[in-house]
């Protein structure tokens, strides 16, 4: 107690710390509310959605025409917002992105929609109206994973967001330029928030944008830890028990949400051009 007292008079010495006048116990961050409207919320949205493009720039999920992100209109549920096919992850701006509707048709934007994005997410979109957005790239490690056909295991405290929360899709028929296929992608991806696409790579889904662009992120990290401790010896699972407590603690929407938000402070504050 003494040392305590003895801590806080030194400190009421130091005129420019704005002390609590009782210290104060907070481990999470406060509840943010939803925007009050739907404009406001496709706004925020598509804000996300472009941040969420240049972001997999930065982390090399840029290669050539492939790669998509799409997120649900608040107003239209049955039209998403994609890129469009051509304009590269690191010069998507807001003003870049194309509202598609639930046959392919643009009904914002110039386009060109890539066909694969449509064949993919509409049918996901489709199927899981829980879903807001859905990510798929051809990272490169999540597409070195995929080809070993095989779920992740829970390695490490983060692999564990995806513990018996991802699935795998085994039949890959080439470039996916039809719903059918898309329908049966959005199968196998169930009521978990990640699929990997064997043979082709990986697709996160999330209630948020932001959800689901951090998951991308976390999946292909965890891919790459994968690839990096098998190729090092015999790597030690974690125990079910464990494994699925962690999940229930790493795995959150909540948590992505806010990762995902630390990298878009500092994103938007050195390219700002992102919101145009």
């Amino acid at each position: 107690m003494s040392k305590d007292i003895n801590t806080m008079s030194t400190l009421t010495d130091a005129p420019d710390l704005a002390l609590h006048a009782s210290p104060v116990r907070k481990f999470w961050f406060d509840e943010v509310p939803p925007p009050a409207t739907p404009a406001a919320e496709r706004r925020h949205r598509l804000e996300r959605l472009a941040g969420a493009f240049r972001l997999f720039a930065r982390y090399g999920f840029d290669q050539g025409l492939a790669g998509h992100i799409t997120a649900r209109d608040p107003e239209w549920h049955d039209h998403f917002w994609v890129n469009p096919l051509g304009r590269h992850f690191a010069r998507m701006r807001v003003s870049d992105l194309l509202l598609v509707n639930s046959t392919g048709e643009i009904v914002v934007g110039k386009g060109p929609v890539n066909q694969a994005a449509f064949a993919i997410h509409a049918a996901i979109h489709e199927a899981r109206p829980d879903i807001v957005a859905a990510a798929h790239t051809h990272s490169l490690y999540g597409k070195a994973w995929s080809t070993l056909g095989r779920k992740l295991d829970p390695l490490t405290q983060d692999s564990c967001s995806f513990y018996e929360d991802h699935e795998l899709f085994d039949d890959f028929q080439g470039v996916v330029l039809d719903t059918k296929e898309g329908a049966r992608i959005a199968t196998a991806l169930g009521s978990n928030k990640a699929v990997i696409l064997k043979n082709h790579g990986i697709l996160t889904t999330g209630p948020t944008v932001e959800a689901a662009a951090w998951w991308y992120l976390a999946l292909d990290n965890a891919c790459h830890t994968q690839l990096l401790a098998e190729a090092a010896g015999t790597p030690q699972r974690i125990p079910h028990d464990v494994a699925a407590l962690t999940h229930e603690r790493v795995g959150r929407p909540g948590g992505a949400l806010f990762s995902f938000e630390s990298l878009y402070e500092g994103l938007v504050e050195a390219e700002p051009d992102l919101l145009d």
